[in-house]
This record gives structure tokens, sequence and C-alpha cells, in this order.
């Protein structure tokens, strides 16, 4: 899908900025054992990453790249008529059987579904978190979302960001649009034509979440929908927040 012109595009606006960008990960083909880098997804339960962007972190797995998934709550308020523990539990072992699907590697910050904070002591452990990870390159939740752990877990990325010395890129997924996801302006698509079928398999884990229905809240729609955008079969679509509005078309290399 990429013309050498588009390419060369990318890899001035990547220097300019000084920073790893989504394409450029994504353009290293094959990839070196020095071009490994590090991807961190920070979602707030367990099955948001995958819907979100799974499509995305599986190509970036499977070119070598190392994934970590960090769920910000273990689900526990998910699964009527499960007490918290029980349903953590179930959504836990659900989440790791996605990411070995994923290639990622599943990590739980211990925040409670539906009752997620956001102050001090939780900034904190977040930064903390994420230091630990030494990303290149994160992924979070767009902060407008009807869905408030949504918000919590992008706002605790948002203000790790800002509090950063060392600034990574930073890209927004989005879940459900128009129900959950609002006002989102793609700046950077990625074709996941090729990884499709691996998210659905991700999303399928979650067997106690009705992954038709994940489905049927407009993700099929939106890998249709932001393919078409792309013209490949399925895309992903991402707001770039280090990018200044600058965005890029990422096909399948």
């Amino acid at each position: 899908m990429e013309s050498s012109s588009h390419t060369r595009r990318d890899f001035v606006k990547t220097t300019g900025l000084g920073l790893l960008t989504l394409p450029a990960l994504l353009q290293a083909h094959p990839l070196s054992a020095s071009g490994k880098k590090k991807v961190v997804c920070f979602g707030g339960h367990p099955d948001d990453p995958e819907s979100g962007c799974g499509g995305t972190l599986a190509k970036l797995a499977n070119i070598g790249h190392e994934v970590t998934i960090i769920y910000l709550t273990t689900g526990e308020a998910g699964i009527e008529g499960k007490t918290h523990d029980e349903a953590a539990a179930i959504r836990k072992q659900e989440a790791i059987n996605a990411c070995a699907i994923l290639k990622a590697k599943p990590v739980f910050a211990g925040q409670i579904d539906g009752d997620t904070i956001m102050d001090n002591s939780w900034l904190v452990k977040i930064q903390k978190m994420i230091a630990d990870e030494k990303p290149d390159l994160v992924f979070t939740h767009w902060p407008i979302d009807s869905h408030k752990d949504h918000q919590i877990a992008s706002l605790l990325i948002i203000q790790t960001w800002v509090r950063s010395s060392q600034k990574f890129p930073l890209y927004f997924f989005e879940v459900c649009a128009g129900e959950q996801t609002m006002t989102f302006r793609p700046t950077d698509y990625v074709d996941i034509s090729d990884t499709q079928e691996q998210k659905r398999k991700s999303v399928y884990c979650h067997v106690s979440q009705d992954p038709p229905g994940i489905y049927g809240c407009g993700h099929t729609a939106m890998e249709d929908f932001r393919g078409r955008e792309l013209g490949v079969k399925a895309a992903e679509a991402f707001v770039y927040m280090t990018g200044k509005g600058q965005g890029s078309i990422i096909g399948a290399g």
C-alpha cells in the first residue's frame, strides 16, 4: 500500500520529532536484534486493549517487538452473579489467554473495576510501572469516553507522559465508537488485514464478556470503516498525542 515517497515522508516526520513513531516500528522489516523495541498498551479492563488495538499489537509482536499489556483493573465488576474475587480470577485468566495469542506480556495494575481512582498516589504507581517497562511507544484509551474507567486509564497515562523526562510517543485507540469513544478523529491508521483473525481470537478469549457482543458494539463496523478509509480490508485508527496533528497511513508493509 505504501509508496516510496510516503515512506520518506514518514522518515522525515519521525526524525524531525526526535521520537520513534508507529510508522517507523511497522516499517522495520525484517526486524534486526538492534531494532527490537518495547511497546506498552494501557487499558481499563481485560478486553479493552484487545478490542481497541489488538490487530496492531499483534502486528508489532509478529515482527519481533516486545509488547506488554497493562490492565488498570481486573474486571472485578464485569460478571453478573460473581463476587469481585471470583470475577477477577476468571477475567485475569481470560486476559492471560488473550495475551498469549497476541504474543504480549500481561501486567495487572491492581485498581478495581467500576471504582477506578485518579489521585497522586496512583499516578506515582503508574509512573513507576511505565518507567519499569521502559517503553519506546505507548497506547491507551482516548480520554473522551463514556466509561469512567477508560477516562481514568487515559488520564493516568497522559499525566505520566506529561511528567516524564523521557517522552515516549503516545497513541490513543478507540473502543465501541459512538457508544463509548466519542469525537475521535484519527491521525494514524494501521492495516490489520493480516492480523484481524489473530485479534478476533484474542477477543474471543474473553468468554465471560460475550465476544459477539463486543464485536456487535461497533468493532466489526469500526474495522471495516477504518479499512475503507485506508483502502484495505480492515484497519485500526489512532490519535497521535505527540504528532501535533500530523498523522500517517500505515499499510501492510
